[in-house]
């Protein structure tokens, strides 16, 4: 009876393992085959020089003053001007909400669906007090050590000047694109983009444009970052997360700090708990929808135990998504996001405040809606501290997760056969965009929005993104340069049925 017993237990492990390895080997790979295409000739040092001078100019924005830094950012139009002549002389130019220009590249098919390629010229401030922590000064736009320094080399305006580069060569050469080509660079994207982004997809609607694709800022080339690849994978926003912030406010009676109110009573006590029942509670993550398109293109291109897990998350699936949470970057793709992000109660040692108030903010995830999750903090609110005793105010701002844009489709293509050409031997798949973008204000003139920066990045460089020594290779810039050219080419061309 033993002897059975462990013969079929061993039979039962050796088909396990059978299966297994046949859904292992079942996935092959979904990375297209691209022929290889002859490098195009960059200046490249001309190119990181005028990168430099864009750097130097100081375009930060501001959510309630439209106007400051008007005269930085009326210099950079200038500049903008000055060293794009074929560009300028070719395309129409039109300022927009005060600062924020567009462009249109008459196409010889108008009747066709458009082109739009966004950036944004508006930069975040540097942090007060690192200053000195930068290894050239923040806003000094130096070419050293094959890098070009300083605040928005890499966000945003390496993508702003690398498109406009690519755009003068294609003039120079005679290109003449077939779609209509829109150039739409906002001032205000770093504070929520309704000067610039708002303001020039109104007007485009108004105009009756109906566009082909839309590209923008987003995700990246990420070497050595995603466990398990020992390729660089070049990852698609296909989608990106709303957001939603949540004012809590509870009262109580205020008094004196030596007669302080039965436990868990006062105002700051009962905002403890329900922000720890916030934070403990989290929405629900899972292995679904774009993140888990992500891994499915990935899986074949895993080694080890990796691929495997991947391969089978019938049976994995619990394992590899509790590793993904474990991971703030990760986790942000499995779920809406929960963030503690401002408390504010009590002035003085002495005193039991009256009020204490808190914002929490969450990342909608697509498939997610701001309704759902404002139920969500209600009940746990309420489980926490009691029915009614916190009352909720949705901050201005809040907008639902885009669309998603699908990959089976001749836009997505293109994208993944232009990374795939001017990056040879990089992985591509699709994924979630989990900040914002300019790109959500155009979602009713596209069903193909797309947010993918072609700029390499590892884990170091990450932490230079609105951080302190953000700077962009020269030899990566002009990829990028190589990339826009690229895709406009081709992207501008009519249908070949």
């Amino acid at each position: 009876m033993i002897k059975k017993f462990f013969l079929g237990l061993l039979a039962l492990v050796l088909l396990l393992v059978v299966s297994l390895a046949a859904n292992t080997l079942r996935k092959g790979s979904r990375q297209i085959d691209v022929p290889p295409l002859a490098v195009l000739p960059v200046d490249e040092q001309g190119a990181a020089a005028r990168l430099g001078e864009a750097v130097r100019l100081r375009t930060v924005s501001s959510p309630s003053e439209a106007g400051l830094n008007a005269d930085q950012f009326q210099q950079f139009h200038a500049l903008l001007q000055e060293r794009f002549p074929k560009l300028h002389a070719t395309l129409k130019r039109e300022l927009v909400g005060g600062l924020s220009l567009l462009y249109t590249w008459p196409g010889s098919r108008p009747e066709l669906p458009a082109v739009l390629l966004l950036a944004h010229q508006d930069v975040v401030p540097i942090a007060p007090g690192t200053e000195g922590d930068w290894a050239e000064p923040p806003f000094s736009g130096a070419v050293k050590d094959g890098f070009v320094w300083g605040r928005g080399s890499w966000d945003d305006k390496g993508n702003l000047m690398s498109q406009l580069e690519a755009v003068e060569m294609l003039v120079a050469s005679g290109f003449q694109p077939e779609r209509t080509v829109y150039l739409a660079y906002g001032a205000d994207e770093e504070v929520g983009g309704m000067r610039g982004a708002g303001q020039m997809a109104a007007l485009l609607k108004q105009r009756g444009v109906q566009l082909d694709f839309v590209l923008d800022e987003g995700l990246l080339v990420l070497d050595g970052i995603l466990p398990g690849l020992s390729k660089p994978a070049a990852l698609i926003g296909v989608a990106e997360k709303g957001y939603l912030s949540v004012e809590l406010s509870v009262s109580a009676t205020p008094g004196h700090s030596s007669m302080p109110p039965r436990h868990g009573t006062s105002a700051i006590a009962m905002m403890s708990t329900a922000l720890k029942q916030l934070e403990d509670k989290q929405l629900p993550a899972g292995l679904r929808g774009t993140a888990g398109e992500l891994f499915d293109t990935l899986a074949p291109e895993m080694s080890g135990f990796s691929r495997v897990a991947l391969s089978n998350l019938w049976l994995f699936g619990p394992v590899v998504q509790k590793q993904l949470e474990g991971a703030p970057s990760t986790n942000a793709m499995l779920r809406t996001t929960t963030a503690l992000t401002i408390v504010q109660a009590g002035n003085k040692e002495n005193v039991l405040p009256g009020r204490a108030e808190a914002t929490v903010n969450f990342r909608l995830l697509p498939g997610d809606t701001q309704e759902q999750v404002l139920d969500h903090v209600k009940k746990e609110v309420d489980h926490a501290v009691g029915a009614g005793k916190v009352a909720l105010k949705v901050v201005p701002g809040a907008k639902e997760a885009s669309k998603v844009a699908p990959t089976a489709s001749g836009q997505y293509l293109l994208m993944n056969r232009t990374i795939r050409e001017i990056f040879p031997g990089t992985l591509v798949a699709p994924g979630l965009m989990v900040a914002a973008t300019d790109s959500v204000h155009y979602g009713e003139l596209s069903d193909h929005i797309f947010k993918f920066s072609p700029v390499r990045a590892n884990a170091e460089d990450l932490k230079r993104f609105h951080g302190t020594n953000e700077r962009l290779s020269t030899s990566n810039y002009a990829e990028a340069i190589r990339f826009y050219h690229r895709l406009l080419s081709e992207g501008a061309k009519a249908p070949s049925h």
